[in-house]
């Protein structure tokens, strides 16, 4: 995944997690590190498809400063439709363990296997309340995040101050 912003500066993402019943392990090469992207103040973390299924790799932790280390998660995914609850109920998980807005873009229509991918593509936010999804077709959406329901329910429900400490070497 690359990261552009507008005035040229960028960041890449490789996939962490490469999906084994796909044969993806023997095309490409695990990404190592998670890429935390940052634009306006908002602290984004980037997520390719099947990361979204491993939670430790998409916590977010305390920084230093006792601030989240990130904001919203993106994953721009292939999840096709007969996996589709997989596909909601992880987003919604993502949101509430991480205390963030989550946004899963996900493709629609048949790919070159005639297999059928209904979108679902969704924002959720802090609490895992769906702000949107739109499902089987192709759409653009504009929303503004609320840094300050962000906040509410992070300070309401400081959570993440009580996670697991670890590393992820």
């Amino acid at each position: 995944m690359i990261w552009m912003q507008p005035n040229g500066v960028y960041g890449t993402y490789d996939k962490r997690h490469l999906f084994a019943f796909a044969d993806e392990h023997n095309h490409y090469t695990a990404g190592e590190k998670r890429l935390i992207a940052s634009v306006k103040g908002w602290k984004i973390n980037l997520a390719v498809c099947y990361d979204l299924r491993f939670p430790v790799w998409a916590r977010n932790a305390i920084n230093g400063d006792g601030a989240p280390e990130y904001d919203v998660l993106i994953n721009v995914a292939n999840w096709p439709e007969r996996r589709n609850v997989h596909w909601k109920t992880l987003l919604h998980a993502r949101a509430i363990e991480n205390q963030c807005y989550v946004i899963g873009v996900n493709r629609v229509g048949n790919d070159g296997n005639n297999i059928y991918h209904s979108g679902d593509s969704s924002l959720i936010d802090p609490l895992g309340e769906i702000v949107y999804r739109k499902e089987h077709d192709e759409d653009v959406f504009t929303y503004t995040l609320s840094r300050q329901h962000l906040d509410e329910v992070r300070g309401r429900l400081p959570f993440l101050k009580d996670a697991d400490k670890f590393m992820i070497l």
